[in-house]
Formats: C-alpha cells, structure tokens, sequence
C-alpha cells in the first residue's frame, strides 16, 4: 500500500527540516554572546559583579521556562506558523535591544537582564517545534527525528561561540553610527547577526513550513491542532503504560547534562581572566578559538556517535559520556602551587592594573606609594582581591583548562544526544508532546541554576568548592543510571514486542 505519495514526502520532511533550523538559531541566541555576557557588563556598567553575570545569563532560560508552555498551548489552537513567527520576532527585537543597552546613562545591567530574559522567551517556540516534529513523523521515524533535534540544539550551544570569536576582530571600538545610536562592535555585532538570522528564519517559516500530520505507520493524517499531536488513534501496540521510573530518571540526567554544560559556558570567561590575567578582548578571543575547536569536535562526534550506539546501544555510550564528563572536571581542580596574579583595585583611589607575576611579589606599601596619573585608563587585569579565594587558592593551569575544554566538549554531546533517544524510546508509541515539555523544563531549569549556581560558589567560594561540587553532582547521576539501568530499554522491549 502507498502510505504517502512522494510529493507529500517531500514536503513533510522540508518542513521537519526548518523545525531543526529554528531548534539551532533558538540555541545559537543563548550562546552567541555567553562569551561577552561578562566584560561588555563590566564595560556598560562597573556596579556589576560576578554575581548579577550569573542572574543575566539564567534570565534567558527562565524566559524559555514561561514561554514554553505558552507557545505549546498557542500552537494546539492555530496554526504552528503563528506562533513560531511571533517568538521568533520577539527574539529579533531583544537582540535589537541587546545592542543599545549601553546608551541609558543609569541602570544598564537592567535592561541587559531584560533583553536577554526576552530572548529566552523568544526562545519558547522550542515546544512548538518538538510538538511538531513529534506529530509528523511516523514510530519508525520519531526516534532518530528526536536525536536530530538534539544534534541541532548542541550543535547551535557549541557553535554559538564560534560566531562570537568571528565579531572580536571588530574590536571594543568598533564602528559608530551616531544617527541611531549604534555601535557596532565585538559585542553587539553577535546580537545582530542573530536578529539577521531571526529575520531569515522567519522568511523561511512563511515559505517552506506546511502543516503535516502521520500517524505511527507514516499515512498521512488531517492536522487538526486543536486537539494537539495527542489526537492520534493509537493501535494496539500503543496498550501498556509508560516506565515512569525511567521517564523520572531521563528527566533527571538531562537536568544534569545541561546543568554541566550551562556551567561550562558561564564560567569560562570570568575564570581564564582571573587565571590568566587576560583582557576582555583577549578573553573572548581565545575561548572562541577554543570553543571553535570543542565545537569541530563535536560534530565528528554526533557523526561517530549514532553508529557506535547501534554496536553498544544507548546506555553504554550515556554512561560513558557522564564518565568523560566527570574526568573533565576533576581535571580542572586546582592541582598546583602558583597563585594566580592578583588585581589591586581602589588602593587610594587609584586603579592598579596587575600584568607580571613580579608585581604580585611586590610589598603592599610598595603598591601604596605608585602613583599612577589620574586620566589612568589601563583595564586592570587578574585574580580581582575581593575575591578572597584569590590569595589561597591555586591557579588552574593552561594545560588543564584546554584538556578540561576537549574532554568536556566530548561528553556532553554524547550524552545530549544518548538521553534525547532513549527518551524517545522509553515512551514509543505514546504521545510525547507531554513529556517532551517535561524534559524542556528540565532543561530550562538547569540553565536557571547553572549559571546562577557557579556565579556564586566561585565569586565567594572559588574554583575548587564550584568544580568539587560538579564532580559530586555528576558522580550522583552515574550512580543514578546504574540504579534505573535494566529500566532504560525501548517501549516495544519492555513488553516482549521486538527484541532489544
């Protein structure tokens, strides 16, 4: 029997295609400007510490958080392409915001909060796209159409940087066109690149994106989404209840996988410039080449890895990937002797910028007596001495954190991709649109907690506690997955249907 004509084919899958496109641009907008988050701050508005770093970069997920569920519920009653051209606009014209949020003369770090808050609403739609995506593929086809999703939204967090490192060559100056107000430099031209490519996604929604709707046997169904992708008539391999323990434990370990790699983003900036004495400008350049190469890395890996997990099956590969991860970590404890070089500030009324390690074993009154000009302008560079860790607490050497980087930027994608498809494959022929906006919130949450969790243990407590406690968390959830490891088996396995 013909279950869908070529035509039809064709257009489903055109369609599933700008689903996977606007999963990546949702998640480049996050990490396009993770990077340059902390010293463009620093430059539009000094009253911000490392701390309100940590609440600007969540404001984005909790924006996902709220929008998510409201664009789902939007996109049951009208048409998809209402809702996805809505939250992507909203992201085009907080990215706009993003870029003038150095022109108010008081409370700039607000308005940076509040465009990026706005940008993770935009960001909602990715409720819409895993509704659509789930209601208009075939049980054959949902599980890897999933791992797909995932690949295109790792892919967007680790690539997002790249773009980031491409804008630094712009300079802190960049260009001014005074007529707007627009300055165009190493930290707002990522912002704008990301409206361009709101704005061509929305081209694209209009042009390509049609209203396509299978059954699990692919025939093609009347799209009624008032009724949502839960409509569907199930048949009879559709009987059995889903193993809500493994639904409960996926949930969970994702929460982690992001948890990790929210961290992971956030903290890079700030701790290369404590641990390196490197400028803004420096800094943001050289995780971007770093993060280019993670990210290079970790497309050969969702290459490598979807072949490998039909030799070794899903757990075995998620299990070792929380293990790479955890390696990756641990090696980014301080380890060593040398204290990393410190930044004097505010010593009467003068800001000493730090650049040697000989200036740190100057005396304390020899500091006191140098003098520096007052139109001194030289950004101050170190471990900043309000950060008490600062003169206790080993450096992280270059060596480590580059290794840490590798190690990290191999496991996460495989256990991003790993926990997506076993997810999808716990629930099997159930509808998923429900429990996809669990695993959503999971993650939204831990992109809240990430950043505002390691802002604060590492401003106050340093990298030894920060890291610690993410080896510990991780140890948790590997301890997890053996507990529910004979659980985590596809839906037709569980009940006899087809062989694992």
């Amino acid at each position: 029997d013909v279950v869908e004509t070529q035509e039809h084919y064709k257009s489903r899958w055109r369609s599933i295609w700008i689903m996977y496109l606007t999963m990546f641009l949702s998640s480049v907008g996050f990490s396009i400007v993770i990077m340059s988050v902390w010293p463009y701050l620093q430059k539009i508005d000094p009253t911000a510490d490392a701390s309100f770093l940590g609440w600007i970069i969540a404001s984005y997920s909790i924006g996902q958080m709220v929008a998510s569920p409201l664009f789902g519920l939007w996109s049951n009653y009208r048409p998809r392409r209402e809702s996805l051209v809505i939250s992507t606009a909203i992201s085009v014209a907080a990215n706009c915001l993003y870029a003038y949020v150095h022109v108010p003369h008081s409370h700039n770090k607000y308005y940076m909060l509040t465009a990026r808050a706005l940008v993770g609403f935009g960001a909602g739609n990715v409720a819409v796209v895993r509704s659509y995506i789930a209601g208009a593929t075939s049980l054959t086809e949902r599980t890897s159409a999933m791992a797909n999703t995932s690949a295109c939204q790792a892919v967007g967090f680790i690539l997002g940087p790249v773009f980031q490192t491409c804008f630094t060559l712009i300079g802190e100056e960049g260009i001014t066109w005074k007529l707007i107000h627009l300055q165009l430099n190493m930290y707002t031209a990522p912002v704008l690149f990301g409206a361009l490519l709101g704005v061509i996604n929305i081209i694209l929604i209009f042009a390509i994106l049609r209203e396509h709707r299978v059954d699990d046997l692919g025939r093609q169904c009347k799209s009624i989404n008032f009724e949502g992708e839960e409509s569907g008539v199930l048949d009879q391999d559709a009987e059995g209840n889903v193993d809500h323990v493994a639904v409960v434990a996926i949930n969970f370990l994702f929460f982690v996988i992001l948890f990790v790699f929210a961290v992971f983003e956030t903290i890079a900036t700030p701790l290369t410039m404590d641990m390196y004495s490197w400028t803004r400008k420096e800094a943001v350049f050289y995780n971007g080449i770093i993060l280019s190469v993670v990210g290079i890395e970790s497309v050969i890996v969702f290459m490598v890895v979807k072949t490998l997990s039909k030799k070794t099956g899903e757990r075995a590969i998620l299990h070792g990937g929380l293990l790479i991860v955890l390696v990756g970590f641990f090696i980014l404890l301080p380890w060593g002797k040398k204290l990393p070089n410190i930044q004097w500030q505010e010593i009467k009324n003068n800001s000493i910028p730090r650049t040697t390690s000989t200036e740190m074993l100057m005396p304390f009154w020899s500091l006191q007596a140098m003098q520096l000009p007052s139109n001194h302008t030289v950004e101050p560079v170190g471990c900043p001495v309000t950060q008490s860790w600062c003169l206790n607490t080993p450096m992280i050497y270059l060596a480590q954190y580059i290794s840490s980087d590798i190690l990290i930027g191999l496991g996460y994608p495989v256990c991003n991709v790993m926990s997506y498809t076993l997810y999808s494959k716990i629930l099997g022929p159930k509808p998923q649109g429900v429990y996809m906006g669990w695993l959503t919130a999971s993650g939204s949450g831990a992109r809240i907690l990430g950043p505002v969790f390691v802002s604060q243990i590492y401003t106050h407590l340093g990298p030894r506690w920060a890291f610690s406690l993410i080896c510990g968390v991780v140890v948790v959830s590997l301890l997890l997955l053996e507990i529910v490891y004979k659980r985590l088996i596809a839906f037709s396995v569980r009940y006899g249907r087809m062989q694992e």
